[in-house]
């Protein structure tokens, strides 16, 4: 027979899909891996596991233990089913620009969760990064996460996603596309594919509102880059440990109405249903399009399932609320 133990067996292995209509008017052979297929739905189950492992291994994490994360959901939910399957209670610290439904499936996953003003400086006390870090010290027998400078979020991509995508490509990949948040897919995944072949290009996608791109070009770290935005998952106003910036190539900045209508859009022209930052990373593939060559292998990370947003990217009314759409 063939099964697995349990739910967390079944992390990673996800499929490499041609798009095609989407990305028609690139000349290039465009790749998604979509991450979706994973138990929760996202990449970050990778990295959920992975960081509770290497804590239960040197004893940071003890059984019975509490976990406190910060986290925008997808983290949140990886965390779970880790905590569900080995027995730990589970706190996740989020901001109120997130979507109710990422909310309801962390509650229906067992999790209790707090919600943040999202409008706050990081440091300030009621930001989710000063209350997740507070919680953690308030609660005894507790573990804090903390994704954003924990090096076993990149490792798990450097152990797992990397190495997947290089099989998937037969080695030819050129170019690698996704978001960047904490930085762990894009550092992990980037730093296995250049030590394999170090001409391949590794592209971050960043939101206005963010502070990557620029601090990437410039190395001047500009509050004034700062201000809220609408995409979720991608971004920060924090420079994250994880983000490893001499493995990334460029950046590139996508509008929050461009992300949320390329989200929608893949659904339409692919049946790919993706959460909102892959929308970013559609578009952003697309405004790099002349750097392609006909002969090039692109893969781009699809980072969540839709179904965190159908109250917000796929809802028409909301997108109207925006402007996004007449």
């Amino acid at each position: 027979m063939d099964y697995a133990e349990n739910i967390l067996q079944t992390i990673g292995n996800t499929p490499l899909v041609r798009l095609n209509k989407i990305t028609s008017e690139v000349n290039a052979l465009v790749l998604a891996k979509v991450e979706s297929f994973n138990p929760g739905n996202s990449t970050k189950d990778r990295m959920a596991l992975k960081m509770v492992e290497d804590a239960e291994s040197d004893g940071r994490l003890n059984p019975g233990w509490t976990i406190v994360e910060g986290t925008s959901g997808n983290t949140g939910m990886g965390l779970a089913l880790a905590a569900i399957v080995k027995g730990y209670k589970l706190i996740c610290v989020s901001t109120d620009k997130q979507s109710k439904e990422k909310f309801d499936v962390l509650r229906g996953v067992g999790a209790q969760v707090i919600v943040c003003p999202t409008d706050v400086a990081p440091e300030d006390p009621r930001s989710y990064y000063s209350t997740s870090k507070r919680i953690a010290d308030e609660t005894p027998d507790s573990w804090y996460v903390n994704q954003y400078d924990n090096p076993s979020n990149s490792l798990a991509h450097y152990e797992q996603t990397g190495p997947e995508i290089w099989k998937q490509t037969d080695g030819k990949i050129t170019h690698f596309v996704v978001g960047v948040g904490t930085g762990g897919t894009i550092s992990g995944v980037g730093k296995f594919l250049k030590e394999k072949n170090p001409n391949i290009k590794i592209w971050g996608i960043d939101t206005y509102g963010s502070v990557f791109k620029k601090y990437h070009e410039t190395g001047i770290f500009d509050e004034n880059e700062i201000y809220p935005y609408i995409t979720e998952g991608i971004g920060e106003d924090i420079l994250p440990k994880n983000v490893d910036f001499s493995i990334i190539d460029a950046f590139e900045k996508v509008t929050d109405k461009d992300a949320a209508l390329y989200t929608r859009k893949m659904a339409l022209e692919e049946g790919i249903f993706a959460g909102n930052s892959c929308g970013a990373a559609i578009k952003g593939l697309l405004q790099l399009k002349r750097h392609f060559k006909p002969d090039d292998i692109v893969v781009v990370l699809l980072h969540d399932s839709g179904s965190r947003y159908i109250g917000k990217m796929y809802n028409d009314d909301w997108m109207r609320e925006k402007k996004f759409i007449d």
